[in-house]
């Protein structure tokens, strides 16, 4: 091994790490708190956090294997179950993420028609077809043997051996990545946007309210008032920076490696077999990123983690009161 795949083996480990780590706590977070269960977003936030864990303990190991060694991990019966698996969970995170997306828009652009708009029974609709949408273009791949063992990602993914079906597997491979990340790409766009535009004309609505006020407030203290103005900035610039995140870590992550694949399509165009594997790292990453991106950095779950871990220092410092007694207990001298 060179040191560049040294570097991305390490990288790989570390991607795998906080994967499932963040993911395992964003799960104990739903199971914790019934609050967010009972919250609409929860699933779809449940199932993204499925498809991470699983996409975390099947296939980024076995890429790891296939970069460290290689060579092909297992047969060719088992590559295709994990390609299949890799086709499927990567679909159906991206469309979680576009049915999240979906589900903000709701709230923030009809707050007053969400809870009948949105409901457990909705979600439940949605979630229904980002799985039928991921379980069909999965099915096909695994059924026309377009998935295997790919050397240039280390990974059994979506590849195609045979030069008698190139054609065929050109066109899947085009419809399959506009049908997933381009559609998903374009649910965010214009849904964050709008959810963007709302919220920059209620920060207006209140900016307007807090100057009236500074106005009649003659006596008012000049920090107080600086206080106010730079509110007033940092709730303009919260909403930005929070759709720029959605946006932003969902282009990061998926778009080298979809482009990697398309550029992949035609053979007189060369690709670096290191890049390769840093695109497939970079799709890998955004399981890693989602736990904080939609939920760990939430005020709800900060709030379940610092009850979790308090419950746990008391139950800890229970014991350790009890232990102490009893050893207290047992040093008295008896007649």
């Amino acid at each position: 091994m060179d040191t560049a795949e040294v570097i991305l083996s390490v990288l790989v480990v570390v991607i795998i790490i906080v994967s499932l780590l963040s993911n395992i706590l964003v799960l104990i977070c739903f199971l914790y708190n019934p609050e967010i269960r009972k919250q609409v977003p929860g699933l779809f936030n449940l199932n993204l956090t499925f498809c991470n864990l699983l996409l975390t303990v099947s296939n980024m190991p076995l890429t790891l294997v296939g970069l460290v060694s290689k060579a092909q991990p297992g047969g060719d019966g088992f590559c295709q179950i994990v390609g299949f698996l890799e086709t499927f969970l990567s679909t159906n995170s991206m469309l979680s993420m576009a049915a999240l997306s979906i589900d903000r828009w709701i709230a923030v652009v009809f707050p007053l028609r969400y809870h009948s708009k949105m409901r457990h029974k909705d979600a439940a609709f949605v979630l229904g077809y980002t799985w039928a949408h991921s379980m069909s273009f999965s099915t096909v791949a695994t059924c026309l043997s377009w998935v295997g063992y790919h050397r240039l990602y280390a990974s059994c993914t979506l590849s195609n051996p045979r030069a008698s079906s190139r054609t065929q597997f050109v066109i899947f491979t085009v419809f399959f990545h506009s049908f997933t990340f381009l559609l998903s790409f374009i649910v965010l766009c214009v849904t964050y946007l709008k959810v963007l535009k709302v919220a920059r004309f209620h920060c207006k609505r209140i900016d307007v309210i807090t100057m009236q006020t500074l106005v009649l407030l003659v006596d008012i203290h000049p920090s107080v008032r600086q206080r106010c103005l730079e509110e007033q900035k940092r709730r303009r610039q919260r909403a930005t920076r929070k759709i720029s995140t959605f946006i932003g870590t969902f282009m990061l992550c998926f778009a080298p490696y979809v482009i990697t694949r398309i550029v992949e399509l035609f053979p007189a165009v060369p690709i670096n077999p290191h890049w390769g594997i840093v695109s497939k790292c970079l799709a890998y990453s955004k399981a890693a990123c989602d736990p904080f991106v939609y939920s760990l950095l939430r005020h709800q779950y900060k709030k379940t983690c610092t009850d979790i871990i308090n419950r746990l220092l008391k139950r800890s410092s229970l014991n350790a009161s009890g232990r102490r007694q009893e050893n207290q207990v047992n040093s008295i001298p008896t007649d």
